[in-house]
């Protein structure tokens, strides 16, 4: 068998072929692959910076949800207004027990939920929502006819957020609720 003639193209090509990947090829292959590589590094980032933003979201929704419970269980009738739940030391909200509806503008407490982040609850309990402003303890509710009446409606505004919140829109977002109790429990 005769071997190919370097003049011969086929044997041109077949040793052209075998040369491999230049250098410039090499780096170019790896730009390309080092630019999808950081696009997929960037897209986790965001998601783990995203869920961590939704666990203090749910925490601060759970915290919530045990303010509001402990104000909808505090007595409100015409002859008891829980006072009794007032926070142990200045600062600090009392893990058990009701909250206090009695009349008033604003009174921030900490509360450290069970992974020790600790939120700031913020209330403020308005006697006489009808009325412009917030009506504190002491106010007098009045009739149509100007009489002293017993206030019916307390509307009960509950801020919770994070008491130190860790950079990014997604963990320092408040959430408020505001409640409306009716005399009668």
């Amino acid at each position: 068998m005769k071997k190919g003639n370097e003049t011969d193209p086929v044997f041109a090509l077949a040793i052209k072929s075998e040369q491999g990947f230049s250098m410039i090829e090499v780096v170019i292959a790896l730009v390309i692959i080092m630019i999808a590589l950081l696009g997929v590094f960037a897209t986790l980032t965001y998601a783990v910076t995203y869920n961590a933003g939704n666990k203090s979201r749910s925490q601060t929704l759970a915290v919530m949800q045990q303010e509001v419970e402990r104000f909808r269980a505090a007595k409100f009738n015409s002859t008891t207004t829980d006072s009794n739940a007032s926070p142990a030391s200045p600062g600090a909200c009392l893990t058990t027990g009701l909250r206090d509806l009695r009349g008033r503008t604003e009174s921030t407490c900490l509360v450290t939920a069970v992974d020790n982040r600790q939120f700031e609850v913020t209330s403020k309990v308005d006697n006489d929502p009808s009325v412009t402003g917030v009506q504190v303890e002491g106010y007098q509710c009045l009739s149509p006819q100007n009489a002293p009446i017993p206030c019916a409606i307390k509307e009960v505004t509950i801020e919770v957020k994070l008491a130190a919140p860790s950079p990014g829109w997604q963990t320092a977002i408040p959430m408020r609720t505001v409640l409306h109790r009716t005399m009668g429990n």
